[in-house]
């Protein structure tokens, strides 16, 4: 069963969506829950919801089609990206993978959901937006092994990861301004939990473009693998509940306003946000 938060009321609040029965608010089967979907899984009831949700009676339940899906969390503590990492995509800029992977950490300020506009920002004349698939952390990661650290993941998601190219092309060290801007990081609309998902190597990963497919890779050609990228990065740090680690892109696409960004990714979801002139 997924994580999720839909519209509710003038607000977002955590709700549970089952391919059978569709979506269920989490206050429906807790009442009085006030959290989000952060707190969910710090505070590890993930699996307690899902028993709840199982045992509730159909009426609680709403059409998936039906509700208004947002960021699954606004407020996520640490967001680590991965560049250059699938090998063709490397290829295609006249770049190598790097030997180590090539990360950076981007603010929740950047945070949007499903359907809202990323802006461009002023002082960018070529941004990007990146398709990719992000680990969600599930339980406290320090020091594991590449064989264990799936087992601190507790799902994925779909992202679309903006660059201000531009920006990034006139000095490498200007990565974390370029990938900061706010709305520069949408994810969503449904965390996915590792077990419904038969082979996490065999994902599909698309950046599509007015309804066009720019670019398609799938996470096998990854020069590093997700459990690889959770065991490096834990390595550097500790990694909590929630923590987002978004794994590189298939290709980036040149975006302007009035454009249509999506993230498509069988088995996980359909990101699609608007852009607009920031």
């Amino acid at each position: 069963m997924r994580l999720a938060s839909v519209r509710h009321l003038g607000t977002e609040v955590p709700a549970l969506v089952d391919a059978r029965r569709g979506v269920v608010r989490v206050a429906d089967l807790v009442p009085g829950f006030s959290g989000d979907a952060l707190s969910i899984l710090v505070d590890g009831r993930w699996a307690e919801l899902e028993k709840l949700a199982a045992d509730a009676p159909d009426r609680v339940f709403a059409d998936r089609e039906s509700v208004e899906f947002g960021a699954p969390y606004r407020h996520p503590r640490l967001i680590w990206g991965i560049g250059l990492n699938y090998v063709d995509h490397a290829a295609d800029l006249s770049e190598q993978v790097p030997d180590e992977p090539a990360s950076f950490v981007k603010g929740d300020h950047t945070v949007i959901g499903p359907g809202e506009p990323i802006p461009v920002p002023p002082q960018s004349s070529r941004t990007t937006a990146e398709a990719e698939v992000a680990l969600v952390i599930g339980r406290h990661c320090r020091n594991v092994s590449e064989a264990d650290a799936l087992d601190h993941v507790a799902g994925v998601v779909a992202v679309l990861d903006q660059t201000a190219e531009d920006i990034l092309e006139r000095n490498p060290r200007f990565l974390t301004r370029s990938k900061n801007f706010p709305g520069f990081f949408s994810f969503g609309p449904e965390i996915v939990p590792l077990a419904e998902l038969p082979d996490l190597a065999e994902l599909e990963v698309s950046t599509v473009l007015n309804g066009q497919e720019h670019r398609t890779n799938t996470v096998a050609r990854m020069r590093y693998s997700p459990a690889f990228l959770v065991s490096f990065h834990s390595a550097v740090m500790p990694l909590q509940p929630g923590d987002i680690l978004s794994t590189g892109t298939p290709g980036a696409a040149h975006i302007r306003p009035g454009d249509t960004a999506e993230c498509r990714i069988p088995g996980v979801g359909v990101l699609t946000n608007p852009v607009i002139q920031g």
